[in-house]
């Protein structure tokens, strides 16, 4: 199989919510770059941390489990992980995984965000 796209991610607050930014596929390549940008919006003390699947093409099981990782981490540090632009098929993923009933799945960012303030 060949790599579809290279994963990306980046990290930008918006008021106390750490959002980080994915971009192309979340497999085991993914690993460090995820992590990273996991440490980098943890070091800013967000209320909470919003993934940003928008640009996300495909995550593999191996994906899935680095995702599950992320949320263990947040539950540690008692800090609320959102969800958003997740395509319906991965919706359906982390529905099935149960992944949806620990963090919250949201069509936008702005619903995020909403979310987070309540």
């Amino acid at each position: 199989m060949t790599k579809l796209e290279e994963f990306k991610a980046s990290v930008r607050m918006v008021g106390k919510t750490a959002v980080i930014d994915l971009h192309g596929e979340i497999d085991n390549f993914a690993d460090s770059a995820l992590n990273d940008a996991y440490d980098h919006a943890e070091a800013r003390d967000p209320g909470a941390i919003s993934l940003n699947f928008t640009d996300v093409v495909y995550i593999n099981s191996t994906g899935i489990a680095l995702i599950v990782g992320l949320l263990a981490r947040a539950r540690q540090s008692h800090r609320q992980l959102l969800t958003f632009g997740l395509s319906d098929h991965y919706q359906e993923i982390f529905r099935i995984t149960r992944l949806s009933d620990f963090m919250g799945m949201h069509e936008d960012e702005s619903s995020a965000l909403a979310a987070v303030a309540e």
